[in-house]
């Protein structure tokens, strides 16, 4: 008994030892603070920041999202797999028990050797054979060899659920940036359209005004060049409003069709910036995350390689019953038992061992830089997109007044031309000035919307947190 209590002693003491390194979060240079900052930013990271647009549509489809959109799905049914491998990988932590039976008959040789011909003296050749056993086997886990691999496995299970966070953040943003440029072509078709009404009365005016004679047939062919030219750009639009809503469906995890709209683009609420530090970045990114654990796993598989330098302690055990009568089967003499401690150490294995340390130290390196990349792009993207939305704020005001601007050019420019005092060329050029400027103005407002998301998308927060329960796979 204390021989024993002395061997599982010692097996505890001993498994509490793990070659290779433990993991230590690497230190990562993070700024201070960002180079372009928003004095109106707000606090607003941990919160549902797209019901801030005001358009219930958009919060609908968000939903949908989040519940239908298949590359979800698949990165939730990925943790699944990753947690049946951790389980496969930790399986040897535990006694190994198993059972078997055998009922047979068989005949041996009765001109095999000595030792047979004096078991044919007493007993038949021809003889049944009935076994029933347990057997059980169990590694000791010394050197944390499994204890690595299972360490290794939790991690990968951990980067996998970011992984699935990173997809939430995705799927949300794309949404609604989608959405946004999806009103965004709206309005630019319905600018087009109310151009191309505007051109089709001048051209039927012109036409009306030739056959008079006060016009000449090249003012009449360059209002209807004009004309054609807007009319162009109607299917234009068209096409890419279709090709939007296709692209929205899939994200929403159904088949191409049409998407019902809310607001309008002009009717949108502008959602605040979001403030944090830099350093809040190392908590509220899932890539960075990811990567972390990425590198907890690389980390761990240098102890599982580096754990097969040691030998390898077993213990097995075998207990039955086995007889050539049935009926004497479960007597005391069947009984039959068998336990042993096998050892097993490598002694020349031609670099099998060193190889895969080499291996998993290399897995380390390139875990560790990408987690230091996987940081630095995070910080790239936070600044690119409050530079963004800085700027296009005053891009889009630059660009209201261009658009006043032409309005008066466009006035004037009739004015002059109904007084004679200049060409159509004139009121034709200033018009396509205007029907540009109001295309591009369109177009940076929709830019906006997105730069703002985008700001949502690059810092991270608690709204993953939010968005993630609206899946209902998320932790309450």
């Amino acid at each position: 008994m204390r021989k024993i209590i002395f061997l599982l002693c010692f097996i505890s003491f001993a498994s509490g030892c793990m070659v290779g390194p433990n993991y230590q979060r690497p230190s990562v240079d993070v700024p201070q603070t960002w180079r372009f900052e928003d004095k109106e930013a707000k606090d607003v990271a941990n919160t549902t920041w797209w019901e801030q647009f005001n358009d219930p549509v958009l919060n609908e489809l968000i939903q949908a999202a989040l519940k239908e959109n298949k590359d979800l799905k698949v990165a939730a049914a990925r943790i699944e797999q990753f947690v049946g491998r951790m389980e496969t990988v930790r399986a040897p932590l535990f006694p190994q028990i198993g059972a078997g039976g055998l009922a047979g008959r068989q005949r041996v040789s009765e001109v095999y050797g000595a030792s047979q011909l004096e078991n044919i003296r007493t007993a038949h050749p021809t003889f049944n054979d009935f076994q029933i056993f347990l057997n059980g086997s169990w590694e000791i886990d010394l050197w944390g060899k499994v204890r690595r691999a299972t360490e290794a496995a939790r991690a990968n299970i951990l980067s996998t659920e970011e992984a699935r966070r990173s997809v939430i953040l995705t799927l949300v943003t794309s949404v609604a940036n989608s959405y946004v440029n999806l009103l965004d072509l709206d309005k630019q078709l319905e600018v087009t359209r109310i151009t191309a009404k505007t051109y089709k009365e001048a051209y039927d005016l012109f036409k009306l005004r030739f056959e008079y004679g006060i016009v000449s047939e090249m003012e009449v062919s360059q209002t209807k060049s004009q004309y054609e030219l807007a009319m162009s750009n109607i299917p234009f639009f068209e096409k890419a409003i279709a090709q939007q809503e296709n692209a929205l469906c899939v994200l929403l995890g159904r088949n191409p069709g049409p998407i019902p709209r809310g607001k309008t683009i002009d009717q949108l609420n502008l959602p605040s910036v979001p403030a944090g530090l830099p350093s809040d970045l190392l908590a509220n990114r899932p890539d960075i995350q990811q990567a972390e654990q990425e590198l907890v796993a690389a980390n761990a598989n240098i102890g599982a390689a580096k754990a097969q330098y040691f030998p390898s302690i077993s213990l097995t055990g075998l207990f039955g019953f086995a007889s050539s009568d049935l009926g004497k089967l479960f007597y005391g003499p069947a009984k039959i038992w068998s336990f042993g401690a096998p050892i097993a150490a490598p002694i020349f294995t031609g670099g099998a061992i060193s190889g895969q340390v080499k291996s998993a130290e290399a897995g380390q390196q390139q875990a560790l830089f990408r987690y230091q990349q996987v940081i630095q792009t995070a910080f790239q993207e936070v600044d690119d997109a409050l530079v963004d939305q800085q700027r296009t704020r005053e891009q889009i005001a630059s660009l209201d007044r261009q658009v006043d601007s032409l309005r008066d050019y466009v006035r004037l420019g009739r004015l002059r031309y109904d007084n004679g005092y200049t060409s159509y060329i004139e009121v034709l050029y200033a018009e396509n000035l205007l029907y540009t400027a109001e295309l591009k103005r369109t177009e940076v407002q929709g830019t906006l919307f997105q730069a703002l998301v985008n700001c949502y998308k690059a810092t991270g927060g608690g709204w993953v947190t939010m968005a993630d329960q609206m899946t209902g796979h998320g932790n309450p």
